[in-house]
């Protein structure tokens, strides 16, 4: 069983993303990004794949309490860099001013200028603009706002600490996923996990902006850690019982969909998980909770939030794809739905490496796309060995919370946008880390020919975002 990222995985990767980069230009030479795109996409690749393999080996045998502190701190360090770096260069890129938040400030400007007003309505004793925002925005985008107020509250509507405070909590993300990941698959392959998820481009980018994505993400790891946690501890008392129900509970108000899916996950995980991990006494007892939660969010808002999105999801997935191509003038998006997105949900999107113009998030992002394309391998074939090896039963939560958010937005009209599987992307990675260390040399093959199909679906890609729109033959 491999222990680290082997250099040959790391290697390969880094050459096809060079490859492709050099291929899209030569075929597209009138769509080159500007330099400063490619260099985002190579630091995030190169990063990645380099010190997957060289952390993973350094840092094989170290003791536990080091290695943790070593994840963290690094993860720590890191983000806190691109904090001040992405800061300064917004600001350089779209000028100076509350509307610095990213290219196309959109939700992230609703964000702050709400949580603005709520901790400007605190310090005046007031609480009618939280009520104001609940009644107006739902339920599905309190939490972060009402988190965000209190940040803001006591820095005085900061910005910058206020995203330095996302490098912390993504920073001990990556210590609550190796945790997790140990009590499933061992220690080596925990440590794996964590260093991935230390270096993961995805999250390192959204601690340098002003969306919920990283608190999102923090909350979603924390569930299931303690759930997991639960199910598998051999006593159980309310503490035990109530973290990961609260910890539910706070999820609706981030993305209502995405506490459903907790929810029926931990409760899945409740019936279907081996006998030696779960006791027929505990899924009593837990079960009896997860139903009087799911009674209680079942009824008003959030049920009408939750039914809207699964009875409304083949005709907003639609509407979405019309709009996108009316939008983007990409006459190919329209026909990109469930039937095209399912098959490839573990994997996409793939990277922009041409510049069309107003893509700016996404060129900027193109390395994070590459590293979850072939990332997506190691998921795919750990997924595929735990079925074929009858051990899905013994992890059950992680699998069911990975599988049963990804078909929701599968079926949406998010599908092609990254932002909308960061909840999934830590439990990815913890069965990435398993698919690893499963690999040998007979498997390699299939990474080879992986990697062939993401070269020819990335460099399809990019033609086809620019044929969509009449921009080549």
């Amino acid at each position: 069983m491999l222990g680290f990222f082997p250099k040959y995985f790391s290697n390969t990767a880094i050459t096809l993303f060079i490859i492709s980069l050099i291929v899209v230009i030569i075929m597209f030479p009138a769509y080159t990004m500007a330099w400063y795109w490619y260099v985002f996409g190579l630091v995030a690749v190169v990063g990645f794949f380099y010190y997957a393999n060289q952390l993973s080996v350094q840092w094989q045998f170290l003791s536990e309490k080091l290695f943790v502190k070593r994840l963290f701190t690094t993860a720590l360090i890191i983000r806190i860099c691109y904090v001040i770096f992405s800061y300064y260069f917004y600001l350089n890129m779209t000028g100076d001013g509350v509307y610095s938040f990213q290219f196309g400030g959109g939700d992230a400007v609703v964000y702050h200028f709400g949580a603005a007003q709520i901790a400007n309505g605190f310090r005046e004793g007031s609480f009618d603009v939280w009520d104001t925002w609940f009644q107006r925005w739902g339920v599905s985008d309190t939490g972060y706002v009402s988190y965000l107020s209190v940040v803001y509250f006591f820095t005085d509507n900061s910005m910058f600490i206020a995203r330095l405070l996302k490098a912390l909590i993504s920073a001990y993300t990556a210590v609550l996923v190796y945790k997790l990941a140990v009590r499933n698959f061992g220690e080596s392959t925990g440590r794996i996990a964590g260093i991935l998820t230390m270096l993961m481009p995805y999250f390192i980018y959204y601690c340098g902006v002003h969306l919920k994505e990283t608190e999102m993400v923090f909350v979603s790891v924390a569930f299931v850690e303690r759930a997991d946690y639960l199910l598998r501890s051999r006593s159980y008392n309310f503490i035990n019982i109530a973290i990961p129900i609260l910890l539910a509970s706070i999820m609706f108000s981030f993305r209502t969909v995405l506490g459903a899916t907790a929810l029926v996950a931990f409760f899945t995980a409740i019936v279907f998980s081996a006998g030696k991990v779960v006791g027929w006494g505990k899924r009593i007892m837990i079960g009896a909770w997860i139903l009087v939660v799911l009674a209680y969010f079942m009824g008003g808002r959030v049920a009408m939030e939750v039914e809207q999105v699964w009875e409304g999801r083949d005709d907003n997935q639609q509407a979405g794809l019309e709009w996108r191509a009316n939008v983007t003038g990409n006459e190919y998006a329209k026909y990109f739905g469930a039937a095209a997105f399912a098959p490839m949900i573990f994997t996409i999107p793939f990277p922009t490496m041409t510049d069309m113009g107003g893509q700016e998030n996404v060129m900027m992002q193109n390395g994070s796309y590459f590293v979850k394309n072939v990332t997506s391998f190691f998921t795919i074939l750990g997924v595929f060995l735990l079925v074929f090896r009858k051990k899905w039963r013994n992890h059950i939560l992680v699998l069911s919370f990975l599988t049963g958010y990804l078909a929701i937005i599968a079926l949406s009209t998010f599908a092609p946008q990254g932002r909308f599987h960061m909840p999934s992307i830590p439990f990815a990675l913890i069965i990435a880390a398993y698919g690893l260390s499963q690999m040998d040399n007979n498997k390699k093959v299939y990474y080879n020919i992986w990697m062939g199909f993401i070269f020819v679906v990335v460099v399809g890609w990019n033609w086809l975002k620019l044929g969509g729109r009449g921009l080549v033959d």
